[in-house]
């Protein structure tokens, strides 16, 4: 079932939204503040946002602009409800990285059509609640990891590194690759800092089972239930 998050300081317009979208059997997350809107959009990672341009505290494009640059949720579909109907700010809108752009006021009709056709446009991964490798279970809802029973704290990063290691096992990423997706364009970072995070990763899962990850030597790093490399051994 895909998670719709509604990013909407206006109560009547947002529970009218609510209702509808939970009539079409989505789960439905409502956001009114600006200011907390990315962290509970990297809280729940929903599979579209419907995202209000004239935010209090923080500005629709503004949030926009954000979700873009941050890796986990760069890919999120993104509708921006607006008053503004000129071409300028449509053209506005959709260069802060919105996928589409609804004028209020809207028929709901249109607005669920527009949303099915995005979700549709969307990465599988996006709709996905968790990962799960041998004893290794990741909630990508909650940002909680587990391996078996026992819940393992993770920082951000390693939590990211992790989540795309899951994403395909066995698939050899290189630092490079990593460093990118993980930590961004816009950061600058040196190609070893992703071998303290894995180090870090390593230390944390490893105390509850075997060791999972596997280095490639002058490559990279994977995710491989039979890894018995030498390669391993830093």
């Amino acid at each position: 079932m895909a998670l719709v998050m509604i990013v909407e300081d206006e109560e009547a317009l947002a529970l009218l939204l609510k209702y509808n979208l939970e009539k079409e059997g989505y789960e439905v997350v409502w956001e009114s503040s600006g200011n907390k809107a990315l962290a509970c959009i990297e809280k729940y990672c929903p599979s579209v946002i419907l995202l209000d341009w004239m935010l209090p505290e923080l500005s629709g494009v503004e949030i926009c602009k954000m979700i873009r640059n941050k890796p986990d949720i760069k890919d999120i579909p993104v509708i921006m409800l607006t008053a503004k109907s000129e071409e300028e700010d449509k053209i506005k809108g959709l260069s802060a990285g919105a996928d589409d752009y609804v004028t209020k006021p809207f028929s709901v009709p249109e607005l669920l059509a527009r949303i099915k056709t995005n979700l549709r446009r969307a990465p599988e991964i996006i709709t996905q609640k968790e990962l799960v490798f041998e004893d290794i279970h990741m909630d990508l809802v909650e940002k909680k990891v587990f391996r078996g029973n026992k819940y393992i704290h993770l920082g951000p990063t390693e939590f990211r590194l992790l989540k795309m290691l899951m994403e395909t096992p066995g698939k050899v990423f290189s630092r490079e690759y990593l460093l990118k997706n993980v930590w961004g364009n816009n950061i600058y970072v040196e190609s070893r800092t992703v071998d303290v995070h894995i180090r870090r990763l390593r230390r944390s899962l490893n105390e509850s089972g075997p060791d999972y990850i596997r280095t490639v030597r002058a490559t990279g790093y994977a995710i491989d239930k039979n890894n018995h490399f030498e390669d391993n051994k830093e």
